[in-house]
């Protein structure tokens, strides 16, 4: 989780596309669309759970675009574990509150 928000701050999307799951992988990444504008700012990871080669992330990275007032992407990520290597599976987005 931490290397795919890494690499979401430092715009490699080669990395992000090769540690996506491919059943929900995107054709393409294109980081230098309107979110390319994002200044990320930090990661908190809530929580996480494992069993066996499946995994969940619970965390909260916060950005700001342009010069804008900070934002929020909450975000509950699966993973899934092949040939020992964690990838990205979906997420989904717990309702603020």
């Amino acid at each position: 989780m931490r290397s795919r928000y890494s690499a979401y701050v430092l715009g490699l999307a080669p990395y992000l596309m090769a540690s996506w799951h491919a059943s929900t992988r995107p054709a393409a990444l294109d980081l230098d669309d309107a979110a390319g504008s994002r200044k990320w700012l930090g990661l908190s990871v809530r929580s996480h759970a494992s069993a066996g080669d499946t995994a969940t992330v619970e965390f909260i990275a916060r950005y700001r675009i342009g010069g804008g007032s900070a934002q929020r992407l909450h975000e509950r990520s699966r993973f899934v574990r092949e040939g020992g290597h964690w990838y990205y599976v979906d997420g989904t987005f717990p309702a603020a509150g």
